[in-house]
Formats: structure tokens, sequence, C-alpha cells
């Protein structure tokens, strides 16, 4: 019905993103569409003035322990609505891809300014997801605004918080995505962005649980570079053996299958960096690819073209009864088993 309520978006269990992506394009008309635009740029105005509150208040004569931790608390409420908002918005390019730009358009400027360095990390995180959505769902439009957000982009791999750096290296895989190949306009920021990846991935605490997520996020943007940028045939050896020692990851189920989608990508062109001299590297390739299968980094349901794969490039091994028990020897136990069930 006309007359969206501003808080209506945002209002806790009324998940506006899940109506949107059910319902799809029919559900919304112009009108509507409109109205839901002014709500949320009602709820960026707000963000924004509230963030300039509290640098005034941290200026204040009164400002301590207390008046922090009250301010920390209006962060976290901050949080939530700006999670809200990027869903919506997310559900509203995931449904109307290039059209929704032009609504887009009129809320560009407070993402923008999200993204500034003296904004707090929650907000470049969120403003770094919504240009996330613009890759993959309008990268048609991407020309249009990549003076706004590559900058940042490449800047926030080093970011403190977890989520950021997430946000930032899923940008960059996206964009190898969309806009591959050696030539591509932006293989320059590819190249920039390729050092800042490899030193978060190799980072003392990059596995730590905090951190882990927004690592395996790197591990899948170099892995996107490498194929679609790079081209795997071009990559030299300490560059693939550097890539096999991120192996296996533990969490990401989104990104497993990029990740070890390339894996077999060197399996199959027969790669000796990978393979090893005399195939000396099967008994470590298998194990990574067992741990995929018990952390459910690589799911058989989900993933049937990545598991076919797989199970083509195991059926020769397990044949040779002599070399697979090579192979096993150097196995935990819970992967032999693993194994066995699948011979």
């Amino acid at each position: 019905s006309s007359g969206i309520n501003a808080e209506w978006p945002l209002r806790p269990g009324e998940s506006v993103a899940s109506c949107i992506e059910v319902l799809g394009v029919g559900y919304i008309d112009g009108l509507q569409m409109e109205e839901l635009i002014e709500a949320l740029k009602q709820h960026l105005k707000k963000n924004y003035d509230k963030e300039e509150d509290r640098k005034e208040a941290r200026k204040d004569e009164d400002y301590d322990e207390e008046v922090e931790e009250s301010l920390e608390s209006e962060l976290d409420q901050d949080d939530y609505i700006l999670g809200k908002i990027a869903d919506i918005i997310h559900s509203l390019y995931g449904v109307f891809g290039e059209n929704f730009t032009p609504m887009f358009d009129k809320l560009t400027d407070y993402f923008v300014a999200m993204l500034a360095p003296e904004r707090p990390s929650l907000e470049h995180q969120w403003a770094l997801c919504v240009f996330d959505d613009l890759i993959d769902f309008a990268p048609n439009s991407v020309p249009k605004y990549q003076h706004h957000f590559l900058g940042p982009m490449a800047n926030y791999i080093y970011n403190p918080s977890p989520g950021v750096r997430q946000a930032a290296a899923y940008g960059v895989g996206a964009l190898a995505l969309k806009f591959p190949g050696q030539d591509s306009q932006y293989a320059e920021f590819y190249n920039n962005c390729l050092p800042c990846l490899v030193n978060v991935i190799n980072a003392p605490e990059s596995r730590e649980a905090e951190n882990v997520s927004a690592t395996e996020n790197c591990i899948s943007a170099v892995s996107k570079v490498f194929k679609h940028v790079i081209g795997i045939d071009n990559l030299d050896e300490q560059t693939i053996q550097t890539w096999m020692s991120w192996l296996p990851i533990k969490e990401d189920q989104e990104e497993g299958p990029i990740i070890y989608g390339l894996l077999m990508d060197f399996i199959e062109s027969d790669n000796q960096y990978v393979l090893g001299k005399d195939n000396a590297n099967l008994p470590e390739i298998v194990k990574v690819i067992a741990e995929a299968i018990i952390n459910k980094t690589i799911q058989s349901t989900e993933n049937a073209e990545l598991t076919g794969r797989i199970e083509r490039f195991l059926s020769p091994l397990q044949a040779n009864t002599e070399l697979w028990q090579a192979i096993l020897v150097h196995l935990p136990q819970t992967h032999q088993q693993l194994l066995a069930g699948q011979s």
C-alpha cells in the first residue's frame, strides 16, 4: 500500500529484503520504490548526523569512559540499521540489476561519505558491501562509480577490522570475475591489490577465529585474479606454491568452490608446480581435498560439478592399489576413513 512509514523497512522481524527477493520485480511499483528509497535516505542521513554528534561528544569537556560506553552502544544500534539497509539494497540489486542504479544514485552520496577514512569501520564495511553488490549485479554501472570506491577498496584490504577487510577483498574478486583478462581496464588495480591480499593471508594471526573469514575471502580474491585475469598458465612456481600453502580453507562454504575449483584447474591442466616432481605432491593434494569434504567447504550436494571433477581425479588413483596405499599412509585416520567410503 502507499505511504511507507520511514521506520518500517528496518523494524526488527520485518524482512523487506526477503520479501523483495521472494516476490520479485512486481512486488514494488514505481511510487513504492521512491518511498522506500526516501525512507532509506532518511535513515542514512540520520546515521551520518549521529556520527557527527559522537565526534562532538568526544571533544566535550564532560567526555569520559561512561560517555564512551554510551556512544559505543549507539554504534551497535547503527551497525544493525546499516546492516538492514545493506540487505535491502542487496535484494533490490539482486532483483532489478542494472535497472536499480538510477534509484541507487539517490543514495550514493551517503555511501561515498561512509567510505571516508575518519568514519567508523562499521560504515566502511557496509558501504563496501553495497559497492560489492553493485559489481555483482550491475557491472555496467561500475565505471560510473569506480572513482568513488576503488581507492578505498584497495586501502581497506589492510584495515584492522576483519569485516572491512572481508568486504574489500570480496570486491576485488568480484571485479576480477566481471572484468577479466590481462587487458582489463582494472588490470593495474588488480596488480596493486594482489600484494596486499597476499600479505593479509600470510600475516601471523590470519587464521585466528576472528580473522579467518576475512582471510579466506582474500584467498578467494587472489584465486579469482589468478584464474580470470592473469591466467593459470602464466603463474610461476613460487606463486603457485605460496597459493597451495594456504590450503585447506576451514570455513567459507561460499568461496570454497572457487578456491577448490582453481585447484582442480591446476590438476586437470597437469600443472607440475602443483603435482610436484613425479607427482610427489599427490598425498598433500588428497589430504587437502579430504579436509575440505570433512569441514564442508566442499559440499557434494551443493557443488555437483566440483564434486564430479574431484571424483574423476581420485578414481584412477584409487584404482591403482599400490599408489593409493602410498598416498593414504601420509593421511590421518579420519581422512583415510572418509576416502575409504569414497572409493
